[in-house]
């Protein structure tokens, strides 16, 4: 495994739609395995392929319930909203307002090879969005609700 580095904001990549992972080959497990560790070693929830400079659908989700590897993932259900503040690894330092739905129901292929569906609320509906849409060449800062903000550490946390 191995930290990959970041594309950010203005990086032509993220503006790029993902293409579809035929076949799940070694080299893709070493794509999520490094993705996995790049997320975590960056303190994301989140992480999508391009954004580390690969054009596949796959992202990567841990909100607290242990990681979720989505490949080739498709939205099929949404319900729900809700609004918060949301930030971006390729968008450091910064957040802003966002509203997404507040429960998805997303369609994707596991690293077995077989498909799974996974339904999730609140944060995890927010992360699988915000995910999902990078790999579309989209980027939250799109959908800002107002200005984006400095996000700042609280030195107690």
């Amino acid at each position: 495994m191995a930290i990959r580095n970041l594309r950010y904001e203005g990086d032509p990549i993220l503006r790029k739609t993902s293409k579809e992972v035929k076949e799940i080959t070694p080299k893709i497990v070493e794509l999520i395995d490094d993705m996995l560790e790049t997320m975590y070693e960056a303190g994301g929830v989140g992480l999508a392929a391009p954004q580390v400079g690969v054009l596949k659908r796959i992202v990567v989700i841990d909100v607290g319930d242990g990681p979720f590897v989505l490949i080739n993932p498709q939205i099929t259900k949404t319900e729900g909203s809700q609004t918060g503040d949301e930030g971006c690894l390729s968008v450091p330092g910064k957040a802003g307002i966002v509203t997404r739905p507040n429960e998805v129901t997303v369609r994707f292929t596991g690293e077995d090879g077989n498909t799974y569906d996974l339904e999730g609320t609140e944060l995890l509906a927010r992360a699988i969005c915000h995910e999902c849409d990078h790999l579309d060449g989209k980027l939250y800062v799109d959908l800002v609700e107002g200005e984006l903000h400095d996000t700042v550490m609280d030195e107690e946390e």
